[in-house]
């Protein structure tokens, strides 16, 4: 094939597997012939409509074959696929959209407003509703693939060339487009494949969101190359998952902590047949004690890691046999994957030292999209991606994440960014000044609060000022509490010191601003 990128695999799939079943949905299946002649009727679709070699195709809506159809297919044409998050507000969708200078939109029906509105502002040519047809002008997805052709479609894509662009909330107020290669992908896959040791019979239940590199590259891709039967939930809830575990018999899994506590504490879990079960990969934040012991309790152990969008996203590993005796760490690096801990002045971190993690590898990705100099500071001497976490060793080079270099803090498994809350918490007429940062919470591990300084003459409370962000911000980056002060401190050049924020009020009681 002259098709060398992961567009070829439902071909690929399709003439060494074809009976085998590729995905499973709200009770309906698909073989991988089913998968390939889908991906190729939509291919030529969206070559009808003008996408070819390095456009970009966006696909907007919850865990559905038609993500993994558009992705496919995208990749068949040497186009480059956006998946976006469902959780964002139309603003920030459009700005992904214009950014990405998206052609075509593909989305769900839950996202019908959000995705006309995001559409029409960032000058989408083509939109194609799944639901179908709509007065708004979208084409509708079914009614494409009925009308469109089934004949050979081989074009050339190069392992090197974009695969994907996955954009991560930015330090600097506004997102980047990490930019994936064909390669990038496969490798990371080949590296789940080695470590994770996934079979051909695997039955992986996807409910992490896709448009999430961990649920995307962790475990829906690896089981589809590897031939297995990858099982799509359109959104989580715990009854449902112990449900599926035991009724299609799921052999592989990903989630958050707070996903796998929500299990644990059903009324079922006791009684729901687990055996069936071979792994369990947890992310997004470590794992706690209590739930590591209450999967013990049922003969389940988790394999955790570390990683990174730009990464594709593994970097380090912890072996579901290690996740005792080195409770706390991420772990070491994947197979094709080396790290490093720098101190500061770039020497190497000895054990118990506090550095810096720099990764290195195949899955690795080119760049951020469009922004050469965000590129240029990413990586150090030109190949090491710099991670922005900081990690200590131990003797037997098991990693584990102690601090940030960047004040990003995770919530529910969503990363947050403070400057682009801070960014539009400062469009409140009553904000003067701003600064959020991450605290506690025993649901979902950290949630965003807010230190603000307000302007003496304009009447102002917390549910005015929070509520300024509705509908501007998706949910889970809008900070759960406020803190009113006289003032932030600063350094001499007048950069706010995030430490001493910290320091000052993460653990202060919030207060509501004066009437």
């Amino acid at each position: 094939m002259l098709n060398q990128g992961i567009g070829s695999w439902p071909a690929r799939r399709a003439r060494r597997t074809s009976d085998r079943t590729a995905v499973v949905h709200e009770g309906r299946t698909w073989t991988y012939r089913d998968l390939h002649e889908r991906v190729l009727r939509l291919a030529h679709a969206l070559r009808a409509l003008g996408a070819g070699h390095g456009d970009r195709v966006a696909y907007l809506g919850p865990n559905h074959p038609a993500f993994l159809e558009t992705l496919f297919a995208a990749g068949m044409l040497g186009s480059v696929f956006v998946p976006l998050n469902t959780r964002l507000a139309a603003p920030e969708l459009a700005y992904n959209l214009a950014d990405s200078g998206s052609v075509a939109l593909v989305h769900a029906p839950e996202q019908a407003g959000a995705a006309r509105a995001a559409a029409a502002e960032a000058g989408v040519r083509h939109r194609i509703a799944i639901a179908g047809p709509d007065a708004d002008g979208a084409l509708g997805y079914e009614e494409l693939l009925a009308g469109a052709g089934t004949g050979p479609l081989d074009e050339t894509v190069a392992p090197e060339d974009p695969c994907m662009i996955m954009y991560t909330s930015g330090t600097t107020g506004r997102p980047k487009g990490a930019v994936l290669s064909h390669a990038n992908i496969t490798w990371n896959s080949v590296n789940v494949l080695v470590d994770t040791d996934l079979s051909g019979d695997e039955v992986t239940l996807v409910v992490a969101p896709l448009f999430h590199t961990a649920g995307l590259n962790m475990t829906c891709l690896p089981t589809l190359l590897k031939g297995g039967r990858v099982v799509l939930l359109g959104s989580f809830d715990a009854e449902r998952v112990l449900e599926l575990i035991e009724d299609l018999r799921v052999t592989y899994m990903f989630g958050v902590p707070t996903m796998y506590d929500a299990m644990a504490a059903r009324p079922r879990w006791e009684t729901t047949d687990l055996s069936s079960l071979r792994t369990l990969n947890c992310g997004g934040a470590p794992v706690p004690a209590r739930t590591i012991a209450a999967y013990l309790d049922r003969g389940l152990a988790f394999s955790q890691g570390y990683g990174m969008t730009e990464a594709s996203p593994g970097v380090l590993f912890l072996d579901r046999e290690q996740t005792s005796a080195k409770a706390g760490s991420a772990g070491v690096p994947h197979f094709f994957t080396d790290t490093r801990v720098v101190l500061p002045d770039g020497r190497e971190a000895g054990p118990g030292e506090r550095g810096e993690i720099l990764v290195q590898g195949p899955h690795v990705m080119t760049g951020y999209w469009n922004r050469p100099e965000d590129t240029e500071d990413a990586f150090a001497e030109d190949r090491w991606l710099r991670t922005g976490d900081v990690a200590r060793t131990d003797d037997d080079g098991y990693a584990y994440i102690v601090d940030r270099v960047k004040d990003m803090f995770v919530s529910g498994g969503e990363n947050v960014y403070p400057a682009e809350v801070e960014d539009v918490l400062l469009t409140h007429p009553a904000v003067v000044e701003c600064a959020v940062i991450g605290v506690p919470d025993p649901v979902w591990g950290e949630v965003g609060r807010a230190v603000v300084v307000l302007r003496p003459d304009i009447r102002a409370d917390e549910d005015d000022i929070l509520g300024h962000l509705q509908g501007r911000l998706a949910k889970y980056k809008i900070p759960k509490s406020l803190v009113v002060t006289e003032a932030l401190p600063r350094t001499a050049s007048g950069k706010i010191v995030k430490p001493v924020v910290r320091d000052t009020y993460a653990t202060a009681p919030t207060e509501h601003p004066r009437p």
